[in-house]
């Protein structure tokens, strides 16, 4: 949040995040500081947030890539008694969450987080996060040119449409991961969905069958799927032991864009392992039950599906449950 426009300056935008959330919020308040220890698990206190603020900005993924290690250690001591049906230990792991508007990609080596950069300037330089997601993302960031009807033209540098539109038509993204506006403020049919991406190819919705703004659409997707696939590959290529076996590395997907994450995964011919059976894993034991005490209202399985989608949410909660 500190990034946005609203702000000067992302500390004047921690700042003040901070002190709203220190007013609005009831009970002690913690703050996540991200990389301040060894552990990935610091949290601070409002009086230390001027000093500390390089260690809480953007560093929500830092708290999913350490829940997800975690989850992936356990896994392998389960594996080792037997108590879950496919006994494979991971040694290495890629976590990609590929959320609303952004994708992040964090190596867990020896199921330790191995980053490149600790914040967005830096991340950005070196891929690990990508503005690239599944519902805000503009279709002109995707792609510039796509193939219609066996033609290849040029798409639209306006803000005529965005992945929500070509995830509704592929019937990928389900209604309530669909969080954000439409381009145009307008429904979020498939008719309407169909309608905006035409336009990026200069073209109305009438001019072609319904048939073709599908295919339309899953040339988006290829182009989407194929940027972060190739992302991927040069993080999965940062691994020290080059002679892992396959068996041995996994994809962790998460976000609500995790079903492309299992499609990278599927393509690169890797072991698949979706966050929310780690989540699953972390609330069969007992005496952790309190991480999840916040949506005892919902089953295991909704608090998961929700946890996959908000997962830095969880894994801060997870993080300051262990901390207290």
């Amino acid at each position: 949040g500190e990034l946005v426009d609203l702000f000067q300056s992302r500390k004047e935008g921690v700042l003040a995040i901070c002190q709203v959330m220190e007013a609005e919020l009831n009970g002690s308040k913690l703050f996540y500081a991200g990389a301040l220890n060894a552990d990935l698990s610091a949290f601070v206190s409002l009086q230390d947030v001027a000093q500390q603020w390089p260690h809480i900005a953007s560093a929500n993924w830092l708290a999913s890539a350490s829940f997800a290690g975690k989850q992936l250690s356990r896994r392998n001591q389960l594996c080792k008694h037997s108590q879950l049906s496919e006994p494979k230990p991971i040694q290495h792991g890629l976590l990609i969450d590929i959320g609303s508007t952004t994708s992040d990609f964090v190596l867990l080596e020896n199921n330790q987080a191995s980053c490149l950069g600790f914040t967005d300037a830096a991340r950005m330089q070196s891929e690990e996060l990508v503005y690239m997601g599944v519902v805000r993302t503009p279709l002109m960031a995707v792609a510039q040119k796509v193939l219609f009807q066996n033609v290849q033209t040029s798409t639209a540098a306006e803000y005529f449409a965005t992945t929500a539109d070509v995830y509704r038509l592929t019937g990928d993204l389900p209604a309530e991961d669909d969080m954000a506006d439409t381009a145009d403020g307008k429904e979020k049919t498939l008719l309407a969905s169909a309608r905006r991406i035409a336009r990026m190819i200069g073209h109305d919705v009438e001019d072609a069958e319904m048939s073709a703004w599908l295919a339309l659409a899953n040339e988006f997707k290829l182009q989407q799927l194929t940027r972060l696939k190739k992302v991927a590959q040069q993080h999965l290529a940062r691994l020290s032991n080059n002679n892992a076996s396959l068996d041995s590395i996994c994809v962790v997907g998460a976000g609500a864009g995790a079903f492309l994450a299992k499609e990278i995964a599927q393509q690169l011919q890797t072991q698949y392992v979706d966050i929310a059976q780690l989540i699953e894993i972390n609330m069969d034991n007992s005496h952790e039950n309190a991480v999840s005490g916040f949506s005892e209202h919902l089953n295991s399985s909704e608090t998961s599906r929700l946890a996959r989608v908000c997962l830095p949410a969880y894994a801060v909660a997870y993080l300051a449950f262990h901390q207290i």
